[in-house]
């Protein structure tokens, strides 16, 4: 099983509970807009709730370079494979820069955290993380992914890391794509034809045929309900 398996495995489980340098990186993914890429208007909110949604949206909390290098780790936690795409492709990097927005404490854990990648990346290869090749990436990443291997000095980045990746599973496979690759179909109803006959013949009674045929028709169990603008019904 490989690792994007096992986090697939882990997910499925959970679901089934309820649930400042800049700089351009080669091959950067271009930097957009979440509410260019999904409609935040076909949903109830309070005129305050507008309000603060059109404030967070106005302005990005990373600079370029520590976008593109969340963008850089959040491929190297999911990257793309034959079924699926990377994390980026999700408009996970988005989707943090986004999220951070709120919490001054999370905030100072990424834009420290991304300090401190890139120091240690320019003291193991002589550059940014970003610039680095992908190997000497994925040797950082395998250096900050075991906690209990953690030193004094690799602390920090593991402690970051774990945020990270957090952040990047959350926002994957809360999308569309990420769904998909999961195989999550969501919540389906079931087949209910009614109370079991023997417990209607021990209680002397039974359905009138009219209302099974209008109540309990398993043809279409699967229709989503469909209402005018005054709530009412409309595919009964």
């Amino acid at each position: 099983m490989d690792r994007r398996d096992s986090i697939k495995t882990m997910l499925i489980g959970a679901l089934g509970t309820g649930f400042l340098i800049n700089g351009c990186a080669p091959g950067s993914p271009e930097r957009r807009r979440l509410q260019d890429v999904y409609d935040f208007s076909s949903y109830g909110r309070t005129p305050a709730e507008k309000a603060r949604d059109k404030r967070i949206f106005e302005d990005n909390f990373f600079t370029n370079h520590e976008f593109e290098t969340v963008a850089v780790l959040c491929d190297l936690i999911l990257p793309a494979t034959t079924a699926a795409g990377a994390a980026s492709e999700a408009f996970v990097p988005e989707f943090i820069d986004f999220a951070v927005k709120e919490w001054s404490h999370i905030q100072d854990n990424f834009r420290d955290g991304i300090k401190w990648l890139d120091n240690y990346s320019r003291d193991q290869n002589g550059k940014d993380f970003i610039f680095a090749g992908i190997e000497d990436q994925t040797a950082i990443l395998d250096v900050l992914s075991y906690p209990d291997k953690a030193t004094e000095k690799t602390q920090p980045g593991v402690d970051f890391f774990r945020e990270i990746r957090n952040f990047t599973l959350t926002g994957y496979y809360t999308t569309e794509m990420g769904f998909n690759d999961l195989g999550y179909v969501g919540n389906r109803p079931d087949i209910w034809d009614g109370v079991p006959q023997e417990v209607l013949d021990d209680l002397g009674i039974d359905y009138d045929d009219e209302w099974v045929a209008k109540c309990i028709d398993q043809s279409k169990r699967m229709d989503t309900a469909e209402w005018d603008d005054e709530g009412n019904l409309l595919n009964n």
